[in-house]
């Protein structure tokens, strides 16, 4: 295993620099942050019941001291104040457990208990925060859960806080945006593989954590390892303005989809003066478009719908929290921060179209968009999760695509055959070497690091280039403000040197799996057609599903799986007909259950031919979790 390098010159210079440049004499985010601590987790370290550690406080402690030159300062600055843990009030009768995962958990408490807000990503975790509150302010039964939205650190949690038979029971109600769960499984599941892969580079789970290693996502630390769970909503929010009353508590919801999620909302405590922001305002730039992927999110809208939330609380309100980072108190500073954050979006989404439409790309656009001095020059509006050039590129990416509009760029080689053609012309890959070092001494890393993608894709084997490469996006990560830039080029740098390290995480966490919707079940298997093995296929399945009076048909030809609800009138035979409930449905499709032995147990009665079956999972390939990124 290679060691991290020391930072060179050029990086080390560039962080003096930002160092004397920014605003380190405004500490009010340090102060903001530090205040209303009730207690800290001691020890800062949570297990699971099998005893290994999904989650460690104390390995971030290292970020008390000053930066050092391998990191940024701004992100420095940012890690230490998103590493403060323990329960904090927030304001009387609400409470914020920060810290403990990569998000918060809010406790409001009610009449006769507490409603919890974003419950984590790990019911080991949330478990914690809930039992570090009630050590504090007594054992109060949990009466409500609130999803913001359909992220799985707002939710996966929940069984760490309540259970099924409580919210079965009616003690426990489940609140969420309408639309959550559909949102949450496509995310988790549909490509949840590739995301799950990805976001082991963007949270930096595996990295090891110091100065040269990790130091945070800039919006929480990283993620947490535990269990994910899903309880189902039982009270969907679907209009602005809808108000609620839970255990006490009057609630005022404002549904804002298509900004940080697609289905998200805000809400304010007309009774606390109180806004929670979920994630739609936080102290940082956000991402228009994660570096593990999603959706590309809409910075109007986003910027529209904080407009909205100015005025429909901002006068009336005390205090804004979010589901990540400390709150802001007083009206005329968080009515102030909200302006902020609603023109950082509407800024960029504005001179981007702008410059688009004079006919510039959006790489182009990235490299030279600023920001006014007013967004440039407080903390929160700086890009430590999202980043001004990412977003950038994601807003040209919402409105225009992938294709440029050059020609050249039409129809490129793939990136292996790309890179071998680059070598070539470069004169081979020990000249491409040569001249990359020289690159490298003269610190144009971005320069460097191109080169040397071209030549590992055309040759994997060649040792010398992945450990340049490596001390390459190393250097560019020491430099980056963002934290999950840095995250990014750190991992690539690491499995260069050590080889892949997979997923750290599960997002296709079995509640979550098992939330799907038979057409969301079949949805995802269709996914995994390998079409031209099957193109003279022809299969038509019936799936009657005991207890919801239902008959899905699946129909696999010219490489395509189609299902759809087969109407009462239609004639024509499947080829075989299988009866069985939803979830052994989901098994068989999703889980690993043989469908022999399905039969067998008589949990599924077959009509046909058994083998029918056996050819169409013939065509399904898996998901591969450990595909290579930084290597062809």
């Amino acid at each position: 295993m290679s060691s991290p390098q020391a930072a060179t010159p050029a990086v080390s210079a560039a962080n003096r620099e930002a160092a004397e440049n920014l605003p380190f004499s405004d500490t009010t985010d340090l102060t903001n942050a530090e205040r209303g601590l009730v207690a800290k987790l001691e020890p800062g370290v949570i297990t699971a019941a099998d005893g290994r550690t999904v989650w460690d406080c104390d390995e971030f402690g290292f970020l008390a001291g000053q930066a050092p030159d391998t990191a940024n300062p701004s992100l420095w600055r940012q890690s230490g104040l998103v590493s403060l843990q323990g329960l904090y009030e927030v304001t009387d009768g609400i409470y914020q457990l920060r810290g403990l995962d990569l998000s918060n958990m809010t406790v409001v408490e009610g009449e006769t208990g507490v409603i919890v807000i974003d419950p984590l990503i790990s019911s080991e975790t949330a478990a914690a925060g809930l039992a570090l509150y009630r050590e504090h302010r007594g054992d109060r039964p949990v009466t409500a859960v609130i999803y913001t939205h359909s992220h799985i650190d707002h939710f996966g949690g929940v069984k760490g806080v309540t259970t099924q038979e409580d919210v079965d029971a009616g003690d426990c109600v489940i609140i969420a945006p309408i639309g959550m769960v559909e949102h949450a499984v496509s995310e988790n599941v549909y490509a949840g593989t590739a995301m799950g892969r990805r976001a082991a580079y963007m949270y930096g789970a595996a990295l090891p954590r110091g100065p040269q290693g990790a130091v945070g996502a800039g919006l929480g630390q990283s993620t947490s390892t535990g269990t994910a769970t899903l309880i189902l909503p039982t009270l969907n929010i679907t209009t602005t303005g809808q108000t609620e009353t839970v255990d006490g508590v009057t609630i005022e919801f404002q549904m804002t989809p298509g900004t940080e999620a697609p289905a998200e909302m805000n809400f304010y405590f007309p009774q606390t003066r109180a806004l929670c922001m979920a994630e739609n305002a936080t102290h940082t730039l956000h991402n228009l478009l994660t570096l593990r992927g999603a959706l590309v999110r809409d910075p109007h809208v986003w910027s529209t719908y904080l407009t909205e939330a100015i005025n429909m609380f901002g006068e009336r309100s005390d205090v804004l929290f979010a589901s990540h980072h400390w709150p802001t108190w007083g009206t005329s500073e968080l009515t102030e921060f909200l302006s902020l954050q609603r023109d950082l979006y509407g800024y960029l989404h504005d001179q981007t179209l702008r410059q688009l439409n004079q006919g510039r790309t959006g790489i182009e656009i990235a490299e030279d968009i600023v920001l006014p001095p007013a967004l440039e020059n407080a903390w929160h509006t700086h890009g430590y999760y999202g980043s001004v050039s990412h977003n950038v590129k994601a807003i040209y990416q919402r409105y225009m695509g992938w294709f440029d509009g050059n020609p050249a760029h039409l129809w490129q080689h793939p990136p292996v055959e790309s890179a071998k053609r680059h070598v070539e012309f470069m004169g081979g890959a020990t000249e491409a070497i040569k001249k990359a070092r020289k690159s490298f001494d003269d610190g144009d890393f971005r320069w460097v690091a191109t080169v040397l993608d071209y030549v590992i894709f055309a040759d994997p084997d060649n040792a010398e280039a992945k450990a340049l490469q490596a001390d390459t996006l190393e250097q560019l990560g020491y430099g980056a403000e963002n934290g999950t830039w840095r995250n990014f080029f750190l991992m690539g740098a690491y499995e260069l040197r050590n080889g892949p390290i997979g997923t750290p995480t599960t997002t296709a966490a079995p509640d979550i799996v098992g939330a799907m919707s038979v057409d969301q079940i079949f949805d995802a298997v269709t996914l995994r057609v390998n079409a031209p093995a099957c193109w003279d296929a022809h299969i038509t399945i019936d799936w009657v599903l005991t207890g919801l009076d239902r008959r899905h048909r699946s129909e696999l030809r010219n490489g395509v799986l189609v299902h759809f609800d087969v109407p009462a009138d239609r004639a024509d035979p499947a080829d075989t007909t299988f009866t069985l409930s939803k979830s052994t449905l989901m098994g068989i499709l999703l889980g690993g259950l043989a469908m022999d032995e399905a039969i067998k147990v008589r949990s599924v009665t077959v009509e046909g031919d058994v083998d029918v079956f056996t050819e169409l999972i013939g065509y399904l390939d898996a998901p591969d979790p450990d595909f290579a990124i930084v290597t062809p």
